[in-house]
């Protein structure tokens, strides 16, 4: 079997230098009689030495985990994008690493197609068509058509391969004899969450992928973070009536903290246990509010400090379970053990469903795992044991979620709720409209406006489509046939 470029991924990276045998704490490196060198890490407890300046504080990250390393069909490393990836972590202020992942698995996607075509990536001919830029976006095109993969997913591809070659041309590595591709300036007016327009110049090329803009406002999804559906009330009562008689605590509570926050799945797995330690028994709140984001130990969607309402009948009974012995039992399996900062929801080998951010940036030598915990067993769970129960316990034989549907489904319990209000004179649609915007964090009240008029449009378009059918059978009915 042929073998193919592919991403590999270390446990722990730490970046070193050569230096002379004689330098402090150096590690000899011996590949053969012949060939031996020394090395030391650049950065030690927070210091880089420099044989100039001696010691002296850094704050450029050069220990990571979970680093990725892009390799060609020879098991190589491709030194230029591997170069490339640790120069854009060493820029960068706050290191997420699975940002870096996504950015190697599409070099790896190109480097691919390199192998495989016999396209050599620095050599830009005279004719573009023979240019590397322009081949690959053939062959993405290619696979857009033959529905391998998506338009966003080959545009996302498109933008990497083209923000590496800005990059080799500017650090002088790459000097192609004729231009990579034909760029030219665009203005595009951007309105912000308050109302204000600005206009905002972007360079585009003739070798990126456009996405054309096909938002169908009468789809049974909603476009908020993606295509989301919301569950039906018959769907949410089965969703739930099967997570309780599949026995797993810990999924049963993820989801019902989804269905009535609206929270994401990142920020409900990053819950620590000091969120939920008060005992609010005999409590006449309706609701506790508790704070997400930067500096409170619980991750959001672009670190944005939101605040999860979480009712007091929910709020409780995630009190019982972070004191219960089953909860105990996981987290005495755990680093953390039975810390106040320690993860609310633990796997039963104790280990986080979800790895905060801030908990992946601080280096840990013996990490000794080869991918990120994000949500995968929460998914697997859905895929292999919630849906299929569904469908063999009901008559929805082809039901089927995803767990950021629950959010949407949130959504429009709550403008389900709100509508009501207003039906009724209580409230103006404005304020329909502001609650559920500020309880969803939409920056954009345009996202708002789709959970406002995503029940109309759908009762719409099916009186549309029932009163059509209807016509067509009367004048289908009225022909004579011959037999």
């Amino acid at each position: 079997m042929l073998n193919r470029a592919r991403k590999l991924t270390l446990s722990s990276f730490t970046q070193t230098k050569v230096v002379e045998p004689s330098h402090l704490e150096s590690t000899e490196i011996n590949l053969s009689e012949r060939t031996r060198y020394y090395i030391t890490p650049i950065i030690q407890n927070g210091f880089e030495y420099d044989p100039t300046f001696g010691t002296r504080e850094t704050k450029a990250a050069t220990q990571f985990n979970l680093y990725p390393v892009v390799v060609d069909s020879r098991g190589i490393p491709w030194a230029e994008a591997n170069v490339y990836l640790l120069d854009k972590m060493k820029n960068s202020l706050n290191v997420v690493m699975a940002t870096y992942s996504n950015l190697a698995s599409d070099l790896v996607a190109y480097r691919q197609f390199l192998d495989e075509s016999n396209v050599n990536w620095t050599i830009f001919d005279k004719n573009k068509l023979y240019r590397p830029t322009y081949r690959y976006r053939a062959y993405l095109r290619t696979l857009i058509d033959a529905e391998e993969i998506g338009i966003s997913t080959a545009r996302r591809r498109m933008s990497t391969v083209i923000a590496f070659y800005r990059w080799l041309q500017s650090e002088g590595v790459l000097k192609p004899e004729f231009p990579m591709w034909k760029e030219s300036d665009h203005y595009i007016d951007i309105k912000n969450q308050y109302g204000f327009s600005f206009t905002k110049q972007i360079k585009s090329t003739d070798v990126s992928i456009k996405v054309p803009n096909s938002v169908n406002p009468y789809a049974d999804t909603i476009s908020d973070g993606g295509k989301l559906r919301p569950l039906s009330r018959d769907e949410q009562i089965c969703l739930l009536n099967a997570l309780k008689e599949l026995k797993n605590i810990e999924m049963l509570l993820i989801h019902a903290l989804a269905l009535v926050s609206g929270a994401r799945l990142q920020t409900i797995l990053t819950m620590r246990l000091h969120h939920v330690l008060t005992d609010m028994a005999g409590s006449e709140l309706k609701e506790i509010r508790i704070p997400a984001g930067p500096t409170t130990g619980i991750d959001t969607k672009n670190d944005k400090k939101i605040v999860i309402h979480v009712p007091i009948w929910l709020y409780q009974k995630l009190n019982i379970y972070a004191v219960s012995e089953n909860a105990k039992k996981r987290r005495a399996k755990s680093l953390l053990g039975n810390s106040d900062d320690q993860y609310l929801f633990l796997s039963n080998r104790g280990t986080p469903y979800y790895q905060s951010k801030s908990d992946m940036q601080n280096f840990s030598q013996d990490f000794d795992l080869h991918h990120a915990k994000n949500g995968q067993t929460v998914r697997q769970f859905i895929n292999d044991k919630v849906i299929p129960y569904i469908r063999d316990h009901s008559d929805m034989l082809e039901f089927k979620y995803r767990f950021h549907d629950l959010r949407a489904t949130f959504g429009m319990n709550l403008t389900d709720e709100q509508l009501e209000y207003v039906a009724r004179g209580e409230i103006s649609l404005h304020q329909a409209r502001e609650f559920v915007r500020v309880r969803m964090c939409h920056e954009s009240s345009a996202t708002t406006d789709l959970y406002l008029q995503y029940r109309q449009n759908l009762k719409h378009i099916r009186k549309v489509g029932s009163s059509y059918n209807d016509h067509l059978r009367e004048i289908i009915s009225s022909l004579e046939l011959e037999r």
